[in-house]
């Protein structure tokens, strides 16, 4: 039984072609640091998901990701996966731009960048996305927790970061000016 997330896009691969493609080409994502800010705009608290591996059932701490589908933009792709793992009153505040902080490249073999992904080759355009509803999370996020910034870029955080996500976060820390010194 999988308890990966449905897809909700009938149009999209079936599992047997996903895993046929992702053996041969790169598969786009996105990804999303969700955050709380002041009224200055100044993160105040970032929001990290605890997930469970469907095939190890080890728990890891994660940011809000997914691919981008066929016939999608990168924007509606990001407010897809920020409801899908925040629920639909999270109220996801988009960056007027679809600039990332970051492009990160996951690769199926580890040590070729700090970031691992066992299943493909992915590249993922991420970006920090302020909240403002009530988050809940749904479909395989299990628990939502809201952190300080110094409480996100401690190393027991950022290494129960799933696929090395703890670098991206920390680049997400620094993007903002959030990262404690």
């Amino acid at each position: 039984m999988s308890v990966r997330t449905p897809d909700p896009n009938p149009g999209w691969l079936p599992e047997f072609a996903l895993d046929e493609t992702r053996a041969r080409v790169p598969i786009l994502y996105v990804e999303a640091v969700p955050v709380r800010v002041d009224a200055l705009g100044q993160v105040e608290s970032i929001g990290i998901l605890l997930r469970g591996s469907s095939t190890t059932g080890v728990m890891s701490r994660t940011l809000v990701s997914g691919r981008v589908m066929h016939g999608e933009s990168v924007r509606e792709a990001l407010i897809r996966n920020l409801l899908k793992d925040l629920g639909p009153t999270a109220f996801p505040q988009l960056p007027a731009s679809t600039v990332p902080f970051s492009v990160a490249e996951y690769f199926p073999l580890p040590g070729v960048t700090p970031l691992y992904d066992e299943r493909q080759h992915a590249v993922a355009l991420a970006y920090i996305v302020p909240v403002t509803g009530e988050c809940n999370p749904r479909q395989d996020a299990l628990e939502l927790t809201w952190l300080t910034p110094e409480e996100a870029a401690s190393p027991a955080v950022l290494d129960e970061m799933e696929g090395g996500r703890g670098s991206l976060l920390r680049e997400a820390l620094a993007s903002v000016g959030a990262l404690p010194r």
